[in-house]
């Protein structure tokens, strides 16, 4: 069928299927620093739980090195704000892949003359 097709809607639809591995290779990568988010809260929960005079130990790789409480405590909630950073960034792109989508959806809607279900 693609064969049958005028080359400017063959591009449009790659360009289409393009736009769509995109979206879920960003959902992917959305989903990953979530999953990151909520193992730092955790931690960070866990954190506070203990003493402050505590022995911690945090891990570097293979290694677990012991350090202070509050440097690990500083330190994860730097790691927090830096994912959560992320999210936002990969939301706009989301947002924006979205926007071409829909745009090439009703530029392949005009050019085929046949509604496309939203």
């Amino acid at each position: 069928m693609s064969s049958e097709l005028p080359p400017q809607i063959q591009n449009q639809l790659a360009q289409l299927q393009q736009i769509q591995q995109q979206a879920q290779a960003l959902a992917a990568q959305k989903n990953q620093i979530d999953i990151n988010i909520k193992e730092t809260e955790l931690a960070l929960s866990e954190l506070e739980k203990v003493d402050d005079n505590a022995v911690v130990y945090r891990a570097i790789g293979d290694l677990l090195i012991k350090t202070e409480r509050e440097k690990t405590k500083n330190a994860l909630i730097e790691k927090k704000d830096t994912l959560s950073l992320r999210t936002e960034t990969i939301t706009r792109q989301e947002e924006r892949i979205q926007k071409r989508f829909q745009q090439l959806q009703e530029q392949l809607k005009q050019a085929i003359g046949t509604p496309v279900a939203k």
